[in-house]
């Protein structure tokens, strides 16, 4: 029995079925080839940040009394109270 013709088959209906292949670039990929962004550390009191950052472009209050949240030109920071809790890298227009 030859098997070239049924293996050429399966083969060419493998093909035909698994089509081309596409990906989406993560952005993760977009972060490491991007500089370092330089953003408060978690802890930072307001005034330092107010220092070593300078004045944010805007200034939000949050829902409750007890935080904040200030953007910078590419980057937000979040408060508790008057400590930054995290600070938010924007994503980069197109991405």
């Amino acid at each position: 029995m030859d098997i070239t013709r049924p293996l050429a088959f399966f083969l060419s209906l493998f093909l035909f079925i698994a089509g081309p292949a596409a990906a989406d670039v993560l952005l993760v990929d977009s972060i490491q080839s991007a500089p370092a962004l330089q953003t408060p550390r978690a802890g930072t009191g307001m005034t330092s940040v107010r220092q070593g950052y300078g004045d944010p472009l805007t200034e939000y209050p949050t829902v409750s009394t007890a935080g904040a949240r200030w953007d910078y030109n590419g980057f937000s920071v979040f408060f508790e109270h008057d400590r930054v809790i995290h600070s938010v890298v924007h994503r980069a227009a197109g991405n």
